[in-house]
């Protein structure tokens, strides 16, 4: 008897435990959804996604916070770790119809107190611009999903532009865009401009746009990330390849595979020189830049890694300071140190391809 009600009690679900910061308690669904919390959506399959942006006002308060939860969207004003945002007050909350929110990105270089160009990608694979301090849609672009029909998985402006961005799809496609460009109602034409091993750059036959097609891999095309100085993109795919390029050149600079399984998310350290990625195969995995190979994997995670970023607390040191890691999977670094330093984003190629072309675009929120 005395064995059974052991069991009994490894076995039982735990709905609390303490820690040195504190108690923590699984919410009931019902106390989860009151109005001060984010409402919970059991029906939402995509993941959430945070962006941050710093509006350089004088009160203090110019963080924000921009997150997706279902098929709602959030923007609050970010207080830092210490002092969690209100979540009864956002400043500005949209809810769509049809489809759901996949993924965002703010356009630091444009960003002041009175405005801000946020990015939407969508389920159904529409993108949307909106200006979320003045409430505002500005554009909607594949509208009528002619380019690509498929989910939006990654958004990102491209570093020291006002207007050019890339968008990936779960079709394997990227494309860029240009907020500037009309986008007509016709399907576009694409035409071969450069290829390699597993990947090809496609040039649009449109006078008006002259947006590049990315074809990279198999399968999803799950996040991609450009390099601190902005010369290089790095894209993870669910053939599992972490494929590294010249964004100028559209050349391969380097590629990776996973020990097994797609790769879901990749970033790079703050000085350019290693990127991390994490995926299917539980582990988080350190690619140099510089030699193009494999310097560290850490194991230890039960279930797949969906999100890898570099702590800019933990990260930043003098730039005397040396830069090791260590091959072995055991002695994986739990802190990982880097200079401060960054190269000054540089325009790409997209840059020279503007179009006079800028009439405007009617369209209507999701």
């Amino acid at each position: 008897m005395a064995t059974e009600g052991r069991g009994k009690e490894m076995n039982e679900i735990k709905t609390h435990f303490t820690t040195r910061e504190g108690l923590y308690r699984l919410l009931p669904h019902s106390e989860y959804s009151r109005p001060n919390r984010v409402p919970f959506n059991s029906q939402g399959s995509n993941p959430v996604r945070v962006s941050f942006v710093n509006l350089n006002d004088q009160t203090g308060n110019g963080n924000r916070l921009c997150f997706n939860v279902g098929r709602e969207l959030y923007i609050y004003i970010y207080k830092g770790v210490r002092k969690a945002a209100d979540l009864s007050k956002p400043i500005d909350k949209r809810i769509y119809k049809g489809t759901q929110p996949t993924c965002h990105d703010f356009n630091h270089l444009t960003a002041t107190a009175e405005s801000v160009s946020l990015l939407v990608g969508f389920s159904a694979g529409q993108v949307q611009l909106i200006d979320p301090i003045k409430k505002e849609t500005s554009k909607l672009f594949n509208e009528e999903r002619l380019i690509d029909k498929s989910r939006v998985t990654c958004v990102k402006w491209v570093p020291g532009s006002e207007s050019l961005f890339l968008v990936a799809h779960s079709s394997g496609n990227m494309y860029s865009y240009n907020v500037e460009h009309t986008y007509g109602t016709t399907a576009p034409h694409y035409q071969l401009l450069t290829q390699g091993e597993s990947f090809a750059v496609h040039n649009c036959k449109s006078k008006s746009t002259r947006d590049l097609k990315w074809t990279v891999g198999e399968g999803a095309l799950n996040e991609f990330a450009f390099s601190p100085d902005g010369k290089f993109l790095a894209c993870v795919s669910q053939d599992g390849f972490l494929r590294v390029f010249n964004f100028d050149s559209a050349e391969l600079h380097g590629t990776m595979k996973s020990y097994f399984g797609g790769l879901l998310c990749l970033c790079w350290s703050p000085d350019g020189k290693y990127i991390v990625t994490g995926g299917e195969d539980d582990l988080v995995t350190v690619w140099s830049f510089l030699d193009c190979r494999v310097i560290a994997r850490g194991r230890g995670h039960k279930s797949w890694v969906s999100v890898v970023a570099f702590d800019p607390y933990t990260t930043s040191v003098e730039e005397s300071d040396p830069m090791e890691f260590s091959g072995s999977d055991k002695n994986f670094q739990d802190l990982l140190h880097f200079g401060r330093d960054r190269a000054n984003s540089t325009q790409s190629r997209l840059s020279k391809q503007n179009s006079t072309d800028s009439r405007p675009i009617n369209c209507e929120p999701g």
